[in-house]
């Protein structure tokens, strides 16, 4: 159940989500971060990427962070993936969310999609009102963003408003009426609305002989899209992945198909794997999620942070966010981490730049060695310890070398964003 919640540390960004239930099957595939090499090769696109490493790919970050800060946070030995495999991968174009392709409806259509664990639901471009433009957004020679059409799937049902998937009954115009959804994301005027439909994803198993299985999800027939899902955000939709009941991997879990678990893996150059039901090892470290009973989410708390040689007690709740570039860190835990962070740094500070949100920034020589540069590890709530294996971002222009505490001060609550952490969570 909720309550048995664990987070588990591991060599790559991986996102577990287990129950003592032992049922279903495993789902996985490869992730691609939109500013990695591979996925910039693979979509053909060479214009309005930012440089790799250079202050304004730092600033889009950010900047896609702040943008999304406003959204609502809301025996299975065998593993499925989606049907075109396992794969995750990044686009420098669209800011730091890591994205995969599924296929939806009969016959199939396939739709390039954002994964966020920072919200719970699943939703695609659908009879469209106002909707990313597909006009010459072309990401491969095979591959277009697509619109979801309800009347052109054999295998779409319509969802009422008397279905218990059905939060905003509020809003509806009869009980057999279609189920209308609205998510805001406040603080980047983002948001979608729509109605809710029900129909297939296509699936594989990924062990043994490959099986396709079609499993019927409900999600958003996204009609109007504003703020960032107009251009620089999941053009195509977005993948929630939280813990709610319309969430993909609850519904999968929910019918049987697999482990109420799954995972969710970033390699450091861009390229990632999710697989639903996947259980994990038993030598994994865990830590418990603090879990809220009517809206509950990916949160942890640390109890200390290390930076160098330096022990800091800070006992703050943090949530664990995939859609997030950086960490973030409420005051008094900010101030005390980047100014121990400030005073083993030996290189030169600099003034903060307008242009990145980092306030600890230092000039590196081309002769720098990387192993004076103040380490950093987090211990969690019963115990286990993980190695932040990266806390910095390095800036590299034609005249300098510059690197930052990849960590931002915050006013509303603490994050563990995509930068500052490598580990696996369990649910």
């Amino acid at each position: 159940m909720r309550s048995s919640l664990k987070l588990t540390f591991f060599l790559l960004i991986t996102i577990w989500v287990l129950s003592k239930t032992c049922k279903g099957r495993v789902f996985n595939f490869k992730m691609h971060h939109r500013f990695s090499d591979s996925f910039k090769n693979w979509s053909g696109l060479t214009t309005n990427w930012p440089e790799k490493g250079s202050f304004e790919y730092y600033a889009a970050l950010a900047h896609r962070d702040q943008m999304l800060r406003g959204r609502r946070l809301s025996d299975a030995d065998a593993s499925l993936a989606f049907s075109d495999g396992n794969s995750t991968f990044r686009i420098s174009s669209l800011g730091f969310l890591h994205y995969t392709t599924v296929e939806l409806g009969t016959p199939g259509v396939k739709f390039m999609v954002a994964l966020d664990t920072g919200s719970d639901l699943f939703w695609v471009p659908c009879d469209c009102s106002k909707c990313a433009s597909t006009q010459g957004a072309s990401y491969a020679s095979d591959f277009e963003l697509s619109i979801y059409n309800p009347k052109e799937s054999s295998t779409s049902q319509k969802v009422t408003c008397n279905n218990d998937m059905c939060a905003q009954r509020n809003r509806c115009f009869g009980t057999f009426s279609s189920c209308p959804y609205m998510v805001s994301y406040v603080s980047a005027q983002t948001s979608t609305s729509g109605i809710l439909v029900k129909d297939v994803l296509h699936l594989t198993t990924e062990d043994g002989g490959r099986e396709f299985v079609e499993a019927y999800v409900t999600f958003g027939c996204g009609q109007v899209q504003s703020g960032s899902f107009l251009d620089i955000a999941a053009p195509n939709g977005l993948f929630g992945l939280g813990m709610e009941k319309i969430s993909v991997p609850s519904v999968l879990s929910r019918e049987g198909l697999i482990a109420d678990s799954f995972s969710m893996c970033f390699g450091h150059d861009g390229i990632g794997r999710i697989s639903f039901g996947d259980k994990g090892s038993p030598d994994q470290q865990e830590t418990p999620f603090n879990v809220n009973p009517t809206h509950p989410t990916y949160n942890v708390t640390v109890t200390q942070v290390r930076v160098g040689t330096t022990l800091i007690d800070v006992e703050l709740t943090a949530l664990f966010d995939s859609g997030t570039s950086f960490t973030y860190m409420v005051d008094p835990a900010y101030s005390r981490v980047s100014e121990n962070f400030h005073s083993l740094a030996r290189d030169k500070w600099r003034p903060p730049d307008p242009r990145i949100p980092f306030e600890y920034c230092y000039d590196m020589s081309p002769d720098a060695n990387a192993s004076l540069i103040p380490t950093m590890s987090l211990t969690m709530k019963g115990g286990r310890h993980f190695t932040v294996y990266d806390p910095i971002i390095v800036i590299s222009t034609q005249k300098e070398i510059v690197y930052c505490l990849a960590v931002v001060k915050s006013t509303e609550l603490n994050i563990i964003g995509r930068k500052s952490c490598i580990f696996c969570a369990y649910k």
